[in-house]
């Protein structure tokens, strides 16, 4: 098994297909909230990240992650 695989399997038994909240934050490797807002004003984040409709939140694929890692 690859790295990417395992660890897109942690990540899958963590949070789900979906990252969001804290645990995106602290799998990009931002040290705050603050921090992780910041790259999104300035578009600088290592993966595309999205909205859902009615939903709060920014949004990651744990997929795209274990790759960038």
């Amino acid at each position: 098994m690859s790295l990417a695989a395992e660890l897109e399997a942690a990540l899958m038994k963590e949070g789900g297909p979906l990252i969001s909240g804290d645990l995106l934050i602290r799998s990009l490797g931002y040290p705050s909230r603050h921090a992780f807002r910041k790259a999104v004003e300035q578009k600088t984040l290592p993966v595309e990240i999205f909205e859902i409709p009615r939903r709060r939140g920014k949004y990651a694929l744990a997929r795209d992650i274990a790759r960038w890692l």
